[in-house]
């Protein structure tokens, strides 16, 4: 819990500065896609997963 905190002026600049780059507006897209692209790639390792557990068999 400490370590999270121990960087929170420079996440507070990070963040700023990515506010300041992409405008309020855009944030809520990014995410989204960030959001679809992990899900994405959750999916395809879990379908090499069974793959390979398959193949195992």
């Amino acid at each position: 819990m400490i370590f999270a905190f121990s960087f929170f002026p420079e996440g507070l600049i990070i963040l700023a500065a990515i506010l300041l780059l992409f405008g309020g507006r855009k944030i809520p897209e990014l995410m989204k896609g960030l959001g679809t692209g992990i899900k994405e790639f959750k999916s395809a390792t879990k379908e090499e997963e069974k793959k390979d557990t398959s193949k195992e068999d």
